[in-house]
């Protein structure tokens, strides 16, 4: 027969839920706030529903969500662009083509969402440069 042994250190381990950062709560906190702290962290960089053009869209170029990659061009490149100066203040100019600072900027812009940086504009980076272009708190990186 097996025993359970339970020690003060395995009680100690990280909180940690998919998706979210590891969390550990310090002497006078609640192991519950500091969760609760960390998954509303976690919802402000990862919403968690595909975000679409709605009536108050900071950019109104087009509703058209197609993959875009450099050599792109066309209104939905330029609502892409709009929402990178929005999202991370990148300075682009919104003139509808795709190129090297475009890219770049759709990379910083991956990084800083803590998404997959590939310099593609798919729908998991629609979705976020949308909401983070659309949010009160933009610019965010």
């Amino acid at each position: 027969m097996r025993r359970a042994f339970t020690t003060a250190a395995a009680l100690a381990l990280p909180i940690a839920f998919a998706g979210a950062p590891a969390v550990a709560a310090s002497h006078g906190t609640s192991a519950t706030a500091v969760v609760v702290s960390a998954q509303t962290a976690h919802k402000l960089k990862h919403p968690t529903t595909l975000v679409a053009q709605g009536p108050d869209d900071i950019c109104n170029y087009t509703k058209s969500r197609p993959k875009l990659h450099q050599g792109s061009s066309g209104r939905a490149v330029q609502q892409a662009q709009c929402y990178l100066n929005q999202a991370i203040g990148a300075g682009l100019d919104e003139d509808g083509d795709f190129g090297q600072l475009t890219e770049s900027a759709t990379e910083d812009f991956q990084q800083c969402a803590d998404i997959v940086v590939d310099g593609l504009i798919g729908a998991q980076t629609w979705s976020f440069l949308s909401f983070w272009a659309n949010a009160p708190d933009a610019p965010f990186c």
